[in-house]
């Protein structure tokens, strides 16, 4: 009797287990973002699923906007925050979310203009990001509207390393200002640019049935498209 009875409670939590899952109220959800969202937009979703979805396992990796679209396409992802626009890719659903201005963040005690333009920014040492990013590309044609093409001092793909070298006076930065983000330190003076820049971001997940627990998640981070 003893052994039947704890037979029935293994089978009794295993069902529970399984409508749990089926509910979306627990799972693993993958997500693949660049380093800015990861700082800046995607620990305000991971709030919030903690609060209400504590079950839910997130994994995070971080990952350019290519290899976050080619990953969902083999299946080793579930949501990706990429960079818009982007080609279509066969299974895969791409919606645009938000859009951040692109700012100039300058060091403090530099003699800047109130907008910053090509002509500008272009005779200024630079801290930008490399090739292999989208932002890159928006920056390098932002600088091409005034015939301009400078070279970097540096490239990196980590904005809080940027900003710590602009604070130091290295040089000035092209980076996207989410409105939740803390205003940087008081050694960087930040300028909206003329013409202005926007960086786009787009949710992307495979276009197939979806699982609750997966949805959960981009539910979520739908709501910060106006955040």
């Amino acid at each position: 009797m003893e052994r039947a009875r704890r037979l029935l409670a293994d089978a009794e939590q295993a069902l529970d287990d399984i409508q749990r899952q089926v509910q979306g109220l627990e799972g693993r959800v993958r997500v693949g973002a660049s380093t800015g969202v990861i700082a800046y937009l995607l620990p305000q979703a991971l709030e919030v699923l903690r609060q209400h979805h504590p079950a839910i396992d997130i994994q995070v990796a971080v990952l350019t906007s290519h290899e976050t679209l080619s990953r969902l396409a083999d299946g080793t992802l579930d949501v990706g925050l990429v960079a818009l626009p982007q080609p279509p890719v066969a299974g895969l659903t791409i919606k645009p979310w938000r859009r951040d201005p692109v700012m100039a963040f300058v060091p403090a005690h530099w003699r800047c203009p109130a907008r910053v333009t090509p002509e500008w920014l272009a005779a200024q040492p630079l801290i930008l990001n490399d090739a292999t990013t989208r932002l890159s590309r928006l920056t390098t044609e932002w600088f091409a509207t005034g015939g301009h093409h400078p070279a970097p001092r540096i490239q990196l793909n980590y904005n809080d390393a940027i900003k710590s070298l602009v604070a130091a006076g290295y040089g000035a930065a092209l980076l996207p200002h989410e409105a939740t983000t803390p205003l940087p330190d008081s050694r960087i003076v930040m300028r909206p640019l003329r013409p202005a820049l926007w960086r786009r971001l787009g949710i992307a997940h495979r276009a197939e049935y979806v699982e609750r627990s997966t949805q959960h998640v981009l539910d979520v981070l739908w709501d910060l498209r106006l955040a």
